[in-house]
């Protein structure tokens, strides 16, 4: 009976911005756990190509579909497509995302408007035209991947945390209309990690590096693997009457107010 809350198996999961990072490891939990994935990206064809054969190399059913995000008629053209050859979406990640640390005195609007476009337009854009299916048939799962940003802010990332703090309440209003149609919208938040992006900096003596061991309790970057419960949880019927939440993997960073520079 336990198991069976958390069973995914044959359910459809299209995610966006998958080809590598924290969207690809979701995609490999939520693989690994049985479910079909549908890798999104809009960068190239072969990042597409390439995500989805390491998908199918660890014995996961996977596909991939380019479309650009933010606009509108290609995500309503890719649904249609996605519907009528692999099946109807069970669940949506909203994980496409950019980031530009530019201090806002010195930001462009074009480049403040790109970010919010990408990272908070777009859930709206591909939720809108997904939820539809969803509601037809009365269930469905929607994750909006916010960020610690979501609920605090930080120098140079203004745009981004606009957006991510948009994307929260996105996330609660989705869940608003939608909920009585059997639709569950959550979030999840997460904190720092180990990826290709941020390599450069998880050295010993990186002054970020320090930081974030030292204000995270957990004392150490998440692995990606780390979001694949998460995701898993969220995806699945354990989840049924969890709507309108964002759920931090963070290591307690939102938990704690940090501790003396002088405590070990």
């Amino acid at each position: 009976m336990i198991n069976s809350l958390f069973d995914i198996k044959g359910k459809i999961a299209l995610i966006t911005g998958s080809t590598h990072g924290l969207g690809m490891a979701m995609a490999k939990g939520l693989g690994q756990a049985g479910a079909t994935i549908i890798i999104n990206g809009n960068s190239s064809q072969q990042k597409i190509d390439d995500a989805v054969k390491e998908l199918q190399q660890e014995g996961i059913h996977a596909v991939g579909y380019k479309f650009n995000v933010t606009s509108e008629q290609e995500v309503i053209t890719a649904v249609k497509k996605i519907q009528d050859e692999v099946g109807p979406i069970d669940i949506l990640i909203n994980n496409a995302g950019i980031i530009k640390r530019i201090p806002l005195i010195d930001m462009e609007v074009d480049d403040f408007k790109e970010v919010i476009d990408i990272d908070l337009v777009s859930p709206f854009i591909v939720s809108k035209h997904v939820a539809k299916g969803m509601i037809e048939r009365r269930q469905g799962k929607i994750i909006n991947i916010c960020s610690m940003m979501s609920e605090l802010g930080r120098n140079t990332v203004g745009a981004y945390a606009a957006a991510k703090g948009g994307l929260k309440m996105l996330t609660k209003n989705m869940a608003t209309e939608w909920a009585k149609y059997n639709v569950q919208i959550n979030g999840i938040g997460p904190g720092y990690f180990a990826t290709e992006q941020t390599k450069p900096i998880r050295v010993d003596g990186h002054p970020f590096n320090d930081f974030i061991i030292s204000r995270t309790p957990a004392a150490k970057w998440g692995e990606p693997s780390d979001l694949a419960g998460a995701a898993i949880f969220l995806s699945s019927k354990a989840s049924d009457f969890v709507n309108g939440h964002i759920l931090y993997v963070d290591g307690g960073i939102l938990a704690t107010i940090g501790k003396p520079s002088n405590e070990n």
